[in-house]
């Protein structure tokens, strides 16, 4: 009986975490740039882009594939900082359950 009431205890704290981790994702904004700035882009929770913006100079350049690498920069460092900011959030939630017996 013991053991069911643990168990009752511990998954009332996890469902309690994914919400916590839920309202995170929800909230959570990153910005990241490639080029020296000329390319940012912002980059939710659910590594949705959620702006892209791009420097004049960029298009003066007339080098497509130039634009096409710091999009390409500046999005995997927005998904890197995310991750980065998941792993964080999720070992300080998770740093809060308590497992008796372990």
């Amino acid at each position: 009986m013991k053991n069911l009431q643990q168990m009752q205890q511990i998954m009332k704290q996890v469902q309690q975490i994914q919400e916590q981790l839920q309202k995170h994702l929800d909230d959570l904004v990153v910005e990241a740039s490639a080029g020296g700035g000329m390319v940012t882009v912002r980059m939710n929770g659910q590594k949705h882009l959620v702006a892209v913006r791009v420097e004049r100079e960029v298009f003066a350049s007339g080098d497509a594939e130039m634009l096409q690498d710091l999009i390409q920069a500046a999005v995997n460092e927005a998904a890197r900082k995310v991750d980065e900011q998941l792993a964080s959030r999720v070992g300080g939630l998770a740093g809060g359950l308590n497992l008796p017996g372990l």
